[in-house]
């Protein structure tokens, strides 16, 4: 039986959420190189995709779903655009973490509402930010190994509270920690295909409340276009 912490919100977490990673602690985790890309690409990033209508489309279904006040997770926030000031706007209670100081001190800039935080998502395992009503998780999850990334998926789940929300976008791609070029750095990305990904998520804990896809041609010639997967899923 696991134990139970109290969070800085005074809620109940449950103790299995720090769990989820023992089965890949032992493979260690690599970021390499990876904060240092979004440092160099800074709001360029903002600029090789202005418009992102799935992602409001899925920052919407958030946003409205929830009940007003709610305390919701940017998981890779970046600059906090769009999402973080979406929610925020919408009168929720955004913390907003990624890897990168640069985005983050865009984020801070452009949503002095929200709150930021440097933190790696697996240092999240401890529960330490939790609970939270929802979680967005646009393309932040496709910068992990596959290995990792069930884990993360679970993890968040243990973050969230009963019927809690989770807004996921992926990159439709069958690919696993491969390295590419983007705005003139290199990146690693995985991605899954649509069914593959659906199956993921719902070992993971989750049940699909509605899915979606959008291709996407970025702004900048130096990222190709792609196939966007977005997920609203419920914590099951």
């Amino acid at each position: 039986m696991f134990t139970t912490r109290r969070s800085q919100e005074g809620g109940a977490v449950s103790g299995d959420e720090g769990r989820e990673y023992d089965g890949y602690a032992r493979l260690g985790l690599d970021r390499s190189g990876q904060a240092e890309a979004f440092d160099a690409i800074g709001d360029r990033y903002d600029e090789a995709f202005p418009h992102k209508e799935g992602q409001l489309a899925a920052g919407a279904w958030l946003a409205e779903t929830l009940p007003p006040g709610s305390r919701i997770l940017d998981l890779g926030c970046g600059t906090g655009l769009p999402t973080a000031r979406q929610l925020d706007e919408a009168g929720h209670r955004v913390v907003g973490v990624d890897l990168s100081p640069g985005m983050l001190d865009l984020a801070r800039a452009n949503v002095p509402g929200a709150e930021f935080l440097r933190l790696d998502l697996a240092e999240l395992r401890d529960g330490r930010l939790g609970p939270f009503d929802g979680v967005a998780a646009f393309f932040s999850l496709l910068m992990l190994p596959r290995a990792e990334i069930p884990h993360a998926l679970r993890m968040v789940r243990g973050l969230l509270r009963p019927g809690g929300l989770l807004a996921l976008s992926m990159v439709e791609a069958d690919v696993d920690d491969f390295a590419i070029p983007f705005l003139g750095n290199t990146i690693r990305v995985s991605g899954y295909l649509r069914d593959e990904l659906r199956q993921v998520v719902c070992e993971a804990g989750f049940d699909v409340a509605g899915e979606s896809t959008l291709a996407y041609a970025p702004a900048s010639t130096d990222v190709p276009p792609e196939i966007q997967l977005f997920f609203n899923l419920r914590r099951a």
